[in-house]
């Protein structure tokens, strides 16, 4: 008799769910029963469909026992009940923040598995979370806490210059963001080789398979929206820096971008998952949760992990491009991601998830980049270790009118003369990124002085963004 071949489709065509237990069950009857036929096995593989409790325990069938149990448990959507009211949080600069990411923010303290947050002043209305938003949860992680680009991240890196380069070089500098950075579909004709798309989540989570070989294509690029790659000059006043530089000015290529359609990918995935297993009432239904002792919640925070490890390599491919074509190694680098969860411990020791949608971890002595816009500095930062705002900080300046009314009441002659103002040559972008829907970086700055020290600035001058 031939050796037993079972596909998956095999075994969902007799009624069993997608996910892990297909892998398992074929597993254990290619091992134990690898001369049955076919028939055989599938019969065999029904009777423990039909009453896994039968096969608890069993030394072939018991894990495949346990996860039809654990999915039949979880056919029976969760209907968690709300707190009648709001934990207590701290709101930063909450002059500034709209109505509406109040609102979301007072809803997302009502969760029962919410523990503490606060609220950046770039805050400003997002899905679920507010953008600006941070949550710590027990033993649970959100999907859209997370955000839709998973890892969204900032990347400087500080190469030296000499007086007056930067004009001299300028038109070089322009030519270089043209031909060497891609954004939205645009991907390069050889994409570059990263260790991070030879990770086994890529194989052993399904999701993630499917969107591997669009991740392999997109690999160094940079998505659409406010994502964008620009030269610009640091300014370190004090030669009290991190990296013992001497303080004035340098040259400075800032990136701004996430895991692209990967992350896009997962996000949706589990975010649809998540809203399947955790049925909220409508005002925060997009804050459905994972638990992490769970089979999926375990998979998404692998999967989310992946996709923040993938967003980093992005920024070191254009980082190492771009040095490659400067000639240049660079003196000091800074990033930090602003669209991600992690496992962190509380001033009383508890473990919890925070969740930063749009936020920068801002512990003591960490680093990160705060960005303004196109003709405003971004801000490099240490932390200060608050407490109160969970060891966050803004992630920029945050929006102050959305992308339609941007669109709508923003004059393209009146971006052009205020580009030239401020010395910025564009390429790219649109109006709903022009810098007069964004918030004034230096009062957000202002309002947080108590959460991060600043080192330096980052003044941009040459910017490439996705075109409209």
């Amino acid at each position: 008799m031939t050796k037993l071949q079972l596909r998956g489709k095999d075994l969902i065509d007799i009624g069993f769910p997608e996910g892990r237990v297909i892998g398992v069950a074929i597993n254990a009857m290619t091992k134990h029963h690898k001369r049955t036929s076919k028939y055989k096995a599938l019969e065999m593989l029904g009777e423990v469909l039909s009453d896994p409790e039968r096969f608890a325990g069993d030394g072939i069938f018991g894990e495949v026992s346990e996860l039809l149990l654990r999915q039949q448990k979880k056919a029976e959507p969760e209907t968690p009940v709300l707190r009648q009211e709001p934990l207590p949080y701290v709101t930063f600069g909450e002059s500034q923040i709209e109505k509406g990411a109040i609102e979301q923010m007072r809803t997302a303290m009502r969760l029962p598995i919410t523990v503490a947050g606060a609220l950046m002043p770039d805050a400003h209305e997002g899905y679920g979370l507010p953008i600006g938003g941070v949550l710590a949860t027990d033993n649970a992680v959100i999907p859209y806490g997370v955000g839709m680009d998973i890892g969204c991240r900032m990347c400087l890196s500080v190469y030296e210059m000499p007086e007056g380069a930067f004009e001299k070089d300028r038109k070089h500098l322009l030519d270089l963001l043209k031909d060497y950075t891609r954004f939205g579909n645009e991907v390069f004709e050889r994409p570059m080789d990263d260790e991070v798309l030879e990770r086994d989540e890529f194989k052993l989570i399904p999701k993630a398979k499917e969107l591997r070989e669009r991740a392999r294509r997109q690999i160094g690029t940079s998505g659409s929206g406010n994502h964008f790659v620009e030269f610009g000059l640091v300014h370190l006043p004090e030669a009290a820096n991190p990296w013992s530089l001497p303080p004035g000015k340098y040259l400075g290529l800032l990136s701004h971008s996430g895991s692209r359609a990967l992350g896009a990918g997962l996000a949706q995935h589990y975010t649809k998952l998540a809203m399947s297993l955790c049925q909220l009432p409508p005002e925060a239904r997009h804050l459905a949760w994972l638990d992490l002792d769970t089979e999926e919640g375990q998979e998404y925070w692998h999967a989310m992990n992946l996709a923040g490890d993938y967003a980093s390599a992005c920024h070191h491919h254009i980082h190492r491009r771009m040095g490659k074509v400067l000639g240049m190694e660079p003196l000091a680098r800074v990033e930090n991601h602003h669209n991600f969860a992690w496992k962190e411990q509380l001033a009383d020791g508890r473990e919890v998830v925070v969740h930063r949608k749009g936020a920068t971890p801002a512990a003591k002595g960490v680093l990160g980049i705060i960005p303004g816009s196109m003709t405003s500095p971004a801000y490099i930062v240490a932390g200060r270790g608050g407490a109160d705002s969970l060891n966050s900080a803004s992630h920029g300046a945050g929006r102050l009118m959305s992308r339609r009314k941007a669109k709508a009441s923003i004059d393209f002659g009146e971006l052009k003369k205020h580009l030239k103002t401020h010395g910025v040559d564009l390429i790219g972008g649109g109006l709903d990124e022009a810098p007069f829907a964004y918030k004034d970086i230096g009062q957000v700055m202002a309002a947080q002085s108590e959460l991060v020290d600043i080192l330096g600035t980052f003044v941009p001058k040459v910017v490439r963004m996705d075109a409209e």
